[in-house]
């Protein structure tokens, strides 16, 4: 066998090796979830687990509902991207049309040095700047609320969106926008009309990742949200997600006990919901990238 065949024979197996390890830690790990957390189930259905809000896990007899938790993390997700969505793609946006290839090569690198930010700074900054701001501002009884976590979280995922979306834009063949230009259109009708649809597939990519990041995220919403388990009737009142729960309490669990097994639960539905952010994610990447190509 030539030996450039079994070169490539070899890095074959190589990634498929690699790609088989990702597999069996992600089994692995689900597994271990299913393992820990099913034992609750015997205590409490999985109906007033799931959309029970009342989460007292130190009474007695303890009271297990994520409800309040869920809504929590969806309220914080929602928000979140309703402030980082429109400011990522018009950062992406800015970059891409509006600013000289100098300028670029400066401004971009440091949004992206943005995400590299540490979460306990951002969710420091949250409670030591932002909430005696909202306190004062609106006359709250505190600034540790939702608003609050949406902020920090879309300062987060901002560098994100905009990082993958400019990508996006700037990978559209330049034969398009060349046609669109010979066709009369401006440079900013082209990116609206013609470049920003054309990446749409990489731009929706980049906000089911940003929005996954922010459901996962556990130190930012520990320090600023709040940390009360009910269901937000305003923006600014407080929440408590369900990373930031099970970041609270599991030190405080004994080992083996209702509280262990409902955190891990809990941990569990944060992990389905993510997947299904991630598969969003690859289903828009693939849905826009099948009408690209027709």
């Amino acid at each position: 066998m030539p030996a450039k065949l079994r070169a490539d024979q070899t890095f074959r197996r190589c990634l498929a090796m690699a790609a088989g390890v990702s597999v069996l830690a992600l089994a692995a790990i689900v597994l271990f979830l299913l393992s820990q957390a099913l034992p609750i189930f015997s205590q409490v259905s999985l109906k007033d687990f799931l959309f029970s809000t009342e989460w007292y896990p130190t009474d007695d007899p303890p009271v297990f509902g994520i409800g309040a938790l869920i809504v929590g993390s969806l309220a914080c997700a929602a928000l979140t991207t309703v402030i980082a969505v429109p400011t990522g793609v018009l950062t992406a946006c800015a970059i891409h049309a509006g600013m000289p290839d100098g300028m670029k090569r400066v401004v971009k690198p440091m949004i992206e040095l943005m995400a590299a930010l540490p979460s306990v700074v951002i969710g420091f900054i949250g409670m030591i700047i932002l909430a005696p701001w909202l306190q004062n501002t609106f006359g709250l009884a505190t600034g540790l609320n939702l608003t609050n976590a949406s902020i920090m979280l879309a300062f987060m995922c901002v560098p994100t969106i905009a990082s993958i979306s400019e990508d996006a834009l700037r990978n559209v063949p330049g034969g398009i926008r060349e046609a669109s230009l010979a066709l009369g259109a401006t440079r900013w009708e082209t990116l609206v009309k013609v470049e920003l649809r054309w990446a749409m597939g990489g731009i929706a990519t980049a906000v089911m990742l940003g929005i996954s990041r922010v459901i996962g995220e556990t130190m930012v919403v520990l320090m600023v949200a709040g940390g009360a388990a009910i269901i937000p009737e305003s923006i600014f009142d407080p929440v408590r997600p369900m990373t930031s729960s099970i970041a609270a309490e599991m030190a405080e669990a004994a080992v083996g006990d209702a509280h262990y097994h409902a955190l891990y639960a809990t941990g569990l539905v944060l992990f389905l919901i993510t997947f299904v952010f991630n598969l969003c994610a690859w289903y828009a990447a693939r849905r826009f990238g099948l009408e690209k190509n027709k």
